[in-house]
């Protein structure tokens, strides 16, 4: 028997009626076979879709499938939704993942572990710091570390250097895992792929420096941590993942941070793990995250 290949579909579009027949009709023709479909229609009228299923050939077939379902989609939509987009991924295909950090650990060591224990199926090919003080945990779990200081007089070449690596590595996304810098506009856009950060606080409450700080001399009762994708309006990228836990007068400044600490990690590694399974699809400033 020949081994099928496994491919993911996602899908948005204008919402009409019969594009998922189109989408099943289309994908049926081409002899695939639908494992998993997931299919959400938001206020304003959009589409969203996420197709998991297997054919029988390869990387060209892909392309003629995703080519297909295009033109399906578009003849179930009755006019041509130029606002369509559509992409079909070789699912046995990992992306590659750069890791950006400064000093601290935590969001670091969840990411490796998860990866080394099978559970992230991406390839990592560097660890990038602008400290050295990781060097010696990338290097414990086979990872090339690459020290990039950055300097006020010398942020650009600094982040010239990070697009190299990136580039030459062909990386998918990046990951900041609690890197303490602020990417510039010239960078996200040089870049040109998504760059996923954690945020240790639960946007849009205490942004910028110290947050636990600010939430106990708040007085917070719930913590969080904010998982989300990177644009030039600091902080302000579409959410993908959030997680709270409730606190108390008893809690001081330290006991939020160690808190916040295993937040965060939850809340990175499970956004990173959506963006690698491609379960994610953006609208505007927001995410539709599917199961």
């Amino acid at each position: 028997m020949e081994e099928m290949k496994r491919a993911i579909a996602l899908i948005e579009c204008a919402d009409r009626r019969g594009i998922i027949a189109a989408v099943s009709g289309t994908l049926a023709e081409a002899n695939a076979n639908i494992t998993q479909a997931d299919e959400h229609t938001d206020v304003d009228g959009r589409f969203f879709m996420r197709l998991a299923f297997t054919c029988d050939g390869g990387q060209n077939t892909l392309a003629a499938i995703e080519k297909a379902l295009y033109a399906g989609v578009n003849v179930a939509a009755f006019d041509q939704d130029h606002s369509m987009t559509l992409r079909v991924y070789d699912a046995e295909r990992r992306p590659s993942m750069g890791i950006l950090v400064s000093k601290t650990d935590h969001c670091l060591v969840e990411l490796l572990y998860r990866h080394r224990a099978g559970e992230l199926a991406v390839d990592i090919p560097f660890v990038a710091g602008n400290h050295e003080a990781l060097a010696s945990i990338a290097a414990s779990y086979g990872i090339p570390f690459h020290y990039v200081p950055v300097e006020k007089d010398s942020k650009h070449e600094a982040e010239e250097r990070l697009l190299a690596l990136a580039r030459c590595n062909s990386c998918n996304f990046l990951v900041l895992a609690r890197y303490m810098q602020i990417l510039s506009a010239g960078f996200i856009e040089g870049f040109g792929g998504d760059i996923i950060n954690i945020h240790h606080s639960f946007l849009p409450s205490f942004m910028g420096a110290d947050p636990y700080r600010q939430a106990w001399e708040r007085g917070v009762k719930i913590i969080g941590a904010t998982a989300h994708y990177v644009t030039e309006r600091l902080d302000e990228g579409p959410i993908i993942e959030q997680i709270v836990e409730r606190v108390t007068h008893r809690d001081d400044v330290e006991s939020l941070r160690r808190k916040g600490k295993n937040l965060e990690r939850q809340a990175l590694y499970t956004a990173v793990l959506a963006h690698a399974e491609r379960r994610i699809l953006r609208c505007r400033n927001k995410t539709i995250v599917f199961a």
